[in-house]
Order: structure tokens, then sequence, then C-alpha cells
């Protein structure tokens, strides 16, 4: 049996789909079940509930082989910690009690690195790595840089011509498509032979600065756009404005004032670390429909 949290989410409800097409017995945890595809209710098991709920998690991992752990967005947490490790605690609590045997994690890349212990969002989810992992579960946590599907939140700007981000327009970085994340897990998740703890990089297929994807954007959409950074401070304020805590605002400006200086540029590009989706196929199959 395994375990899908936030299936109805941009990576969780694909990673649902591939373990049905793969005919394996799939459980789902969803708050709000409705959403749920008439596919996935007729196929998958459904606990309704929060995956933060002690009770829901006690019913949701009974007899669990492998969960695909995801936590879901929390703007206004009262901190960095309690958004990531604060949540996960009551399922890591039943990851031991029903002896999951396998968790598959989405996490970060930037361990190891020296902008790494002020990385707001990046570092409370490496220390959600370190709790999983000290529960005695076989634990791959999924490392990424930013999506590529980040920027579907901006289409609104970049149907007028420009995009935004608090880093610089010229500052090469990995990204990666969330399908090519979700795939990864799914692998994963049907592979019992793998034990212990590691991570797994999921970089895509290049690194490009945002200069050099609004260049791409411009041929792929047909119109001009062009990228403008921000200041972080105003960056952060905008946070606050959209109804953001003050400290997972203050999390992401430290997240991306640690991207500037070099949190997801250490980790070694192999062709298994490469995932295939590149940025002009993302733009051509996902972002250009997105304004038909």
């Amino acid at each position: 049996m395994i375990v899908v949290t936030t299936p109805t989410g941009a990576i969780g409800r694909q990673v649902v789909g591939h373990l049905l097409d793969a005919q394996a017995p799939v459980r789902v945890v969803a708050r709000d079940p409705d959403r749920l595809s008439p596919q996935v209710r007729e196929r998958a098991e459904v606990v309704p509930g929060s995956h933060g709920d002690a009770d829901v998690t006690d019913r949701a991992f009974a007899g669990a082989d492998a969960v695909f752990w995801l936590v879901p967005p929390n703007p206004r947490a009262e901190s960095v910690d309690a958004a990531y490790s604060g949540f996960s605690r009551p399922a890591c609590q039943a990851f031991a009690r029903h002896g999951v045997q396998r968790v598959v994690g989405i996490s970060a890349l930037g361990r190891g690195t020296p902008v790494v212990a002020h990385s707001g969002f990046v570092a409370a989810t490496l220390a959600l790595d370190d709790l999983i992992a000290g529960t005695g579960v076989s634990y791959r946590a999924l490392t990424m840089p930013s999506f590529m599907d980040n920027l579907l939140r901006q289409t609104g700007s970049i149907k007028d011509g420009v995009f935004f981000q608090p880093i610089s327009g010229d500052h090469k970085s990995p990204a990666c498509a969330n399908r090519d994340i979700a795939d990864v897990a799914a692998r994963l998740l049907l592979d019992d032979s793998w034990s212990g703890v590691d991570s797994v990089p999921v970089l895509g297929p290049e690194d490009l600065s945002f200069d050099e994807m609004a260049q791409i954007m411009s041929e792929v959409l047909g119109w001009p756009v062009r990228f403008q950074q921000v200041p972080v401070e105003a960056f952060r304020a905008r946070l606050l404005t959209a109804g953001m805590s003050e400290a997972m605002a203050q999390g992401m400006a430290d997240m991306a004032v640690a991207k500037e200086n070099g949190l997801d540029d250490a980790e070694p590009r192999t062709p298994a670390a490469s995932s295939p989706t590149t940025f002009r196929q993302w733009c051509t199959e996902v972002l250009r429909p997105r304004f038909s």
C-alpha cells in the first residue's frame, strides 16, 4: 500500500496518476475529497482530513508500506519550523508506530552550503528531512531548486510582458518541472529495493538565468517578455500585503537571498540528477496553453 499526501496538488496528483497507471494499491489523504478526480475516487482508498492531524495519519498509515510526503503551504504559520516540522511531527510518530518502510519527501537543495543556515524555507525543509530520517524509516529526500511551474503564479504579469523575482537576472541556476519531480517520486515509491537515508537531486536539464528564461518565453509565447529584479524588501512587503505572516514572509525573503548567494548552485550536475524537461519545452507545453 502506497499512501499519497496532497493528492490534488500540482505534484501529488501526478504521483497518484503514475501509481494508478502502474496498478499499485494507493491510499490518498485529502482535505477535500470532492476535488479528487472520479478515477482516483474509484480506484484509490480515500482518507479525508489533513495529514497534519494525528488521527488522520494514524488511519492513513495503518498497513502502509510507503508514503509520499509533501507539506502543504501555510502562509499564515507562526514560524517556518511550525509550517514544516511542526506540521509533520504527528506523521513522523505514525511512521514509526505503523512500521512504514519507505518515505519519499519533497525537499530542497543547499545542505552543506555556507548560506543554508539563513535560508528560511529551505533550512526548515532540511530540518524536516532530519526529523523524518530520525524515525528509522528508509527515506529519500527529493532535493530541488526552484520549480519552473512557480512561474504560473505570474501569468497575469507575463501576459503584460514582465515577470519578477528578487534575484539577479544574470544569475544562472538549475530549475525543474513538477512533472519530472512526480516521475522520480513515483519510481521510488514503486521500487521496494532501496533502504537507508539519502537525497535524490532533481535539477532539470540545464542552468538558466532569469534573463535567459525571459528570452525563451518571448520566443515561445510570441510577445516580448522581460525579467525585472525587485528588491528583497519590496518582495517581502508584497508577501505581507498578500496576507502572509511576518515569519513566513521573512522565510521567503531569506530563501531568495540565499539563492542569490549560491544555495542552489553547489549540487554537481550528473546525468542521474538531470531531469528531462527543458524550460523551452515547459513553456511550450505548460505555460503557453494558459494563454490560449
